[in-house]
C-alpha cells in the first residue's frame, strides 16, 4: 500500500492516505469519467490526490492538503487538477436568440467536482474547528486511542482498537457517515449458494451502517504500517468487515451469489440485472480467464457500459447484502473439512493439483480485495454493469 511518493514525514504520508480514502468514492461517474480522463472512478480520484500533493508546498500558504487549505479549496482548482477544466461545461439553446448556444456549468463531471470540492471542505472546516493542522494529525490521534483501548484490553482475541477509530472517524468527518435509514418494514431474501442471507428491516432496525470508506482508512493503514517500524500505531484488521460500494455488490449479483429474483417485489430489484445468474452467464464467468502473457500488447480500455441506476434505499440494501454474503463465504471456507481441502480439489493454471488448504484462513478483507481485483483487472468482468448511484460521496 506504499505510495509512490517522497514524503517529509510520516504523518505527511498518513495524512495523504487518509485523504486518498476520504475521497474514494464517485463509483456512479464511472462512465463519463472513462469518457473525460480515460480513467475509472478510483483511478480518477487517486490522480487527483496525487496532484494535489505534488502542486502543493509543504508548510506553505498554498498547501492544499493542510486543514485550512482544504477548506479553502474552490470548484476550479479541484478540475484544473483533476484535468477536466473542460469537460465541466454543458450547452444550452440561449432563452431568447434562437439558433443560439450558450455554454453553463453542468453536467456529471461537473458534479464529481462539485463533490470534492465539497468533501474538502467539509472537512476542512472540521479540521480547522477541532484544532488539527491536517488530517493525517486527526487520524494518528484516533490511532493513539485504538492503540490505548487495546492495550486496556488483555483478551488478545478482542480488537477494541478498531471500533475506538471507527467511532472517531465517523462522528468527527461528514463524509464517513456512510450510512441510512430504510423506511418502513421490509424484508430482502437473498438466496445464495451458500444458503440464505435474510435481511430484515423494520421500524426498529432500519439503520444500514456501511461505513466503507472509514473502514478503508483504517484497514489501509494496517497495510501501509503494519510491516514497517514507524511511530504510527497499526490497528489489526482481519475482522473488519468488507467496503461495500457499488462494484463487489454488482459482481455477487452477476456470479449468482445474491439472487435479486426472489426479493420483495416492491424493493424493484429483481429486474436490475436481467441476464445475471444465468446458467449462460455463470459458465463464461466461472471459466479460467486466459493467461495474459505480454502486457505491451494489452488492448486499451474501452469505456464500460453504464448500469441500472438505483435510488438510495435499493443501494443501501444491495450493499448490506454484500456485507453478509462474504460473511457466509468465509463462514463456509472456515467450515470446509479435509476432504474439501484436498489437492485434488483444484488445479492451477498449469494444470497442476492445487492445495485449497489457505481457504481456511482466508479474511473479509482478503476476499473484497480479490473480487475488487478481478472485477478491475479480468476484462470479462470489467464489462459486467455495476449498479449506479449518483450524487453520494460515500462510495
Amino acid at each position: 500500500m506504499a505510495l509512490p511518493l517522497n514524503f517529509p514525514s510520516v504523518i505527511a504520508e498518513l495524512n495523504l492516505l487518509s485523504i486518498l480514502s476520504l475521497l474514494n468514492f464517485a463509483s456512479g461517474y464511472r462512465v463519463p469519467l472513462h469518457q473525460a480522463t480515460g480513467r475509472g472512478a478510483f483511478d480518477s480520484i487517486r490522480a487527483f490526490v496525487f496532484t494535489l500533493y505534488i502542486s502543493s508546498s509543504a508548510g506553505g500558504e498554498d498547501n492544499l492538503l493542510s486543514a485550512k487549505g482544504m477548506q479553502s479549496i474552490e470548484e476550479g482548482k479541484v478540475a484544473e487538477l483533476m484535468g477536466v477544466s473542460d469537460k465541466i461545461h454543458i450547452e444550452k439553446p440561449h432563452a431568447t436568440l434562437p439558433g443560439v448556444l450558450v455554454g453553463e456549468l453542468g453536467g456529471p463531471v461537473w458534479e464529481v467536482v462539485q463533490l470534492v470540492t465539497k468533501v474538502m471542505r467539509e472537512t476542512g472546516n472540521v479540521l480547522m474547528t477541532s484544532g488539527y493542522p491536517d488530517m493525517g494529525s486527526f487520524v494518528l490521534e484516533a490511532l493513539k486511542e485504538g492503540e490505548r483501548a487495546r492495550k486496556d484490553n488483555s483478551n488478545e482475541k478482542v480488537h477494541p482498537e478498531c471500533d475506538v477509530i471507527l467511532e472517531r472517524l465517523v462522528r468527527a468527518i461528514p463524509a464517513f457517515q456512510d450510512m441510512a435509514l430504510v423506511d418502513g418494514q421490509r424484508e430482502l431474501c437473498c438466496g445464495t449458494f451458500l444458503g440464505l442471507i435474510r435481511l430484515i428491516l423494520n421500524p426498529n432496525t432500519s439503520a444500514v451502517y456501511c461505513f466503507k470508506k472509514a473502514l478503508l482508512t483504517i484497514h489501509a493503514i494496517n497495510l501501509r504500517f503494519g510491516s514497517s517500524s514507524s511511530s504510527v500505531p497499526v490497528p489489526r484488521t482481519t475482522h473488519l468487515p468488507i467496503f461495500s460500494d457499488n462494484v463487489i455488490p454488482s459482481i455477487l449479483v452477476h456470479l449468482g451469489i445474491i439472487d435479486l429474483s426472489t426479493s420483495n417485489q416492491e424493493l424493484g430489484l429483481a429486474s436490475l440485472f436481467p441476464e445475471a445468474g444465468t446458467n449462460e452467464t455463470l459458465d463464461l464467468l466461472l471459466t479460467r480467464p486466459p493467461l495474459v502473457t505480454d502486457g505491451n500488447n494489452a488492448k486499451p480500455k474501452e469505456i464500460p457500459k453504464e448500469g441500472p441506476v438505483l435510488t438510495k434505499e435499493q443501494a443501501f440494501i444491495l450493499r448490506a447484502a454484500a456485507v453478509d454474503a462474504c460473511e457466509l463465504i468465509i463462514q463456509t471456507a472456515q467450515n470446509l473439512t479435509d476432504e474439501d481441502l484436498k489437492p485434488d480439489s483444484g488445479e492451477n493454471h498449469d494444470g497442476a493439483k492445487e492445495n485449497l488448504s489457505w481457504l481456511k484462513d482466508i479474511t473479509l478483507p482478503e476476499v473484497d480485495a480479490w473480487i475488487w481485483s478481478i472485477a478491475k483487472d479480468r476484462a470479462d468482468y470489467r464489462k459486467l454493469e455495476r449498479f449506479v448511484l449518483t450524487g453520494t460521496t460515500y462510495f
